[in-house]
């Protein structure tokens, strides 16, 4: 177990140092099995996301098909793919509208604590994931953006009737990428909200089929729903 505590804060801050660390979600605190896979999918909401100095906030939604793999007990990689939009709302100006196209993601959770006895687990994790709408014209400019959601985060969870409903923290940011007929600019999240909170629940629905909900608070407003199947 320390060797995968170790391995998960080796892995954090080097994606840190190369991506500037952000928010995406979390999947909770059910791990898989070494050899075992999961495919479901996933809408992931971003409601409110406010940017640096005058850049107003951004929205987007997204739906992905999801594939994750236990490489080992303690360590899950997790895949995503699908599609999703942008809407930005500058402070002085109207709505920027960016219709869906190619949405992805990754990331991976690492186990940290489990006390079996007790149904309790620890889980740390790092997923990213990447928006590219299609651009638009708006009276006669040319608007191209692309939204990076990054997400370094810890869950604690424990079993109850069934369920595992879990909470947490988390580091995040969101980067919107902005071309104004070709002019590039990157836009931060507002970096006084960069700590969040986490809350969310796995529900088995059948012997290998779950739903997971989950909400981000106080960084954001955001939400996830999953249907998951492990085999």
């Amino acid at each position: 177990m320390k060797n995968s505590i170790v391995l998960f804060y080796i892995i954090a801050l080097t994606l840190w140092g190369v991506s500037g660390v952000s928010a995406a979600p979390s999947y909770g605190t059910n791990m898989l099995s070494q050899g075992q896979f999961m495919v479901g999918h996933e809408t992931y909401s971003l409601f409110d996301r406010d940017l640096e100095n005058s850049f107003g906030e951004v929205r987007s939604l997204q739906h992905f098909l999801l594939i994750s793999y236990g490489v080992f007990d303690w360590l899950t990689i997790d895949l995503k793919g699908g599609a999703g939009y942008i809407k930005q709302n500058p402070q002085n100006s109207g709505e920027l509208d960016y219709p869906s196209a190619f949405a992805g993601g990754y990331g991976f959770r690492v186990k940290l604590y489990e006390n079996e006895a007790l149904k309790l687990r620890v889980v740390g994790g790092f997923h990213h994931i990447s928006v590219h709408p299609r651009s638009i014209m708006v009276n006669g400019n040319k608007h191209r953006s692309i939204l990076d959601d990054w997400q370094v985060d810890l869950n604690f969870s424990k079993d109850v009737c069934g369920t595992t409903p879990y909470v947490g923290t988390k580091w995040s940011r969101v980067d919107y990428i902005h071309w104004l007929n070709g002019s590039r600019k990157r836009i931060m999240s507002d970096l006084t909200e960069s700590v969040g909170v986490i809350a969310g629940i796995d529900i088995p629905l059948g012997e290998k089929t779950s739903l997971n909900i989950e909400g981000h608070f106080v960084d954001e407003e955001a939400l996830s729903v999953a249907i998951l199947y492990s085999f």
